[in-house]
């Protein structure tokens, strides 16, 4: 009969890399993906074009620490924190 080895070892070894894998798919794209949105909630900007989680587009008014004003296109003015917004459709021009 051959010696299969330690069946401890080898529940080991799939367990470490079923976590690996799960890593590379899951977590570190994720990762990537939150740091991207940071980054662009960071750059906002007076006058750019914005769309909300909400799904409301509007313009940037105002900025502040936390906080933003998005003018409307009914002219209206709505104060949002700055982590409700998903995208960016137009930057300003400088």
């Amino acid at each position: 009969m051959p010696d299969q080895g330690n069946p401890l070892f080898s529940t080991l070894i799939m367990i470490i890399l079923m976590f690996v894998i799960f890593y590379f798919l899951l977590i570190r794209p994720q990762q990537k993906r939150q740091k991207a949105v940071q980054q662009m909630q960071a750059s906002l900007e007076k006058g750019d074009k914005i769309v909300t989680i909400g799904g409301l587009h509007g313009t940037i008014d105002s900025i502040d620490e936390g906080t933003i004003v998005i003018k409307c296109g009914d002219g209206s003015r709505l104060t949002y924190d700055r982590n409700a917004i998903r995208d960016v459709v137009e930057k300003v021009k400088k």
